[in-house]
């Protein structure tokens, strides 16, 4: 046990995470051996490893989704960061050193702690990985790195899980999505080839054990009591300043359909905006009950309403400011943008620094069509930046434009004024905060 040990401390400091390793709550001695709490994994002749293998081409015809494709390579990252950034849209709040400091140490201090349950093991077992056994690359381009080191336990699935037990003693009320987002991370690491199902599966039960060791530090315990009462004193004001004057969009207009384009990466900045924390739409009480009405009104005409986005905090527009302003960052160009240089985004108003859906009344959406089950074809996408957006613009064809329309003066009809740029923005007239900029977010 000793080499493995030493082993550990070498790498953690030649990697920059001696720190880490001098607040753990226990050292490598004091954890309990996974040697002896877990399982050999299954022999290479056993309908075990024959589940495996079918589990490793299951994974395969998983890459052919770009979405799931795209969250196991984001779950391929290693490292605390990135792993709380995706813990927090599930957790309610956005988990950082400087915003959430209670919460980061205890959780980062038990990861660290716990991370070195997984060393002995995998020297041990030194089990050969999937993408080594058939000679065949890895989604994530992970080969160089992982080339030669055990497959089981592991370490993703353990941090994931013992992130997801962490995070629920903090906000029991996540438990259910914190699980399933761990659950995801897991099954990354199957569809990416670095890991056998039954190296996942294995590791969540050894997670729990090394959480378990965790409850008995008296240190542990008295940063996780700081923890929950920072997450208290977030989720009942602070950051969430100005959130009972709102309403979520699936309760207040039930047959909307929401797409939210910056909870997810499809978007002109090709990342998850900061802010959103849940893919919801959230809108003033009086918006909100405006768009019931049109969406009633258009309900009777065949018609759904789509929704991209509808209240967007200040701290999205920030991102979307400091996105413009790097001009080298055209990853979605081709896509929004094709024909604008970007350095003239802030000069042709197509960002800018103050955005009237940090007021809660304004909301970007489309027609969908119940007969055909598709989007009405209005001619354009949303968030193109270029006149082909402009509601009257004459470059596309009639049907096109008498789509844009029975859109348009249903959300007059109601009490929306719209935007002389974007066929798809409109803001309510009276809209209750017209000089108020929310900055809670989307959660």
């Amino acid at each position: 046990m000793k080499k493995y040990t030493a082993f550990l401390a070498a790498a953690l400091i030649c990697s920059g995470s001696a720190l880490y390793a001098q607040q753990a709550y226990f050292t490598t001695e004091e954890l309990p051996d996974l040697i002896q709490c877990m399982p050999a994994p299954p022999d290479t002749l056993s309908p075990a490893f024959t589940y495996d293998i079918m589990r490793y081409m299951w994974g395969k015809t998983q890459r052919l989704d770009p979405e799931r494709a795209e969250i196991a390579r984001r779950d391929a990252v290693w490292g605390y960061e990135a792993l709380l950034t995706e813990f927090s849209p599930a957790f309610g709040l956005e988990i950082s050193e400087t915003g959430t400091p209670a919460i980061w140490t205890v959780v980062t201090n038990g990861l660290a702690t716990t991370d070195q349950m997984r060393v002995a093991p995998k020297a041990y077992f030194h089990r050969k990985r999937p993408f080594e056994r058939f000679h065949e690359a890895m989604l994530t381009g992970e080969e160089g790195a992982l080339s030669g080191e055990g497959s089981y336990p592991s370490g993703h699935t353990m941090r994931g899980w013992t992130a997801a037990l962490l995070l629920t003693q903090i906000n029991p009320e996540a438990a259910e999505a914190l699980y399933t987002r761990a659950y995801a991370i897991g099954e990354s690491r199957v569809i990416a080839g670095a890991h056998w199902q039954s190296d996942v599966d294995e590791t969540r039960s050894a997670a729990s054990i090394g959480y378990a060791r965790l409850q008995t530090s008296p240190l542990f315990r008295s940063q996780m009591a700081l923890a929950q009462q920072e997450f208290a004193r977030l989720a009942n004001g602070g950051d969430l300043q100005g959130r009972e004057h709102f309403v979520e969009l699936a309760e207040a207009v039930p047959d909307a359909i929401l797409e939210i384009r910056y909870y997810g990466t499809y978007n002109f900045v090709g990342e998850r905006i900061d802010g959103y924390l849940a893919p919801i739409a959230l809108l003033t009480r009086e918006a909100a009950d405006s768009l019931r009405a049109v969406s009633d009104d258009l309900l009777r005409r065949g018609y759904r309403i789509k929704v991209f986005d509808a209240y967007r905090p200040q701290q999205a527009v920030d991102h979307f400011v400091r996105w413009a302003e790097d001009i080298n960052d055209t990853r979605m160009k081709p896509y929004f943008y094709p024909e604008v240089d970007k350095s003239q985004l802030f000069r042709r108003g197509y960002i800018a620094r103050h955005s009237g859906h940090s007021r809660g009344s304004t909301v970007d959406l489309t027609l969908f069509d119940m007969k055909s089950e598709k989007e009405v074809d209005m001619g354009g996408t949303f968030d193109w930046f270029g006149r082909e957006s402009h509601p009257d613009y004459r470059g596309i064809t009639e049907q096109q434009l008498r789509n844009r329309r029975i859109l348009r003066e249903a959300m007059m009809r109601h009490g929306f004024k719209p935007f002389d740029t974007e066929w798809w923005h409109f803001t309510l007239r009276n809209e209750p905060f017209p000089d108020r900029y929310f900055n809670f977010p989307v959660q």
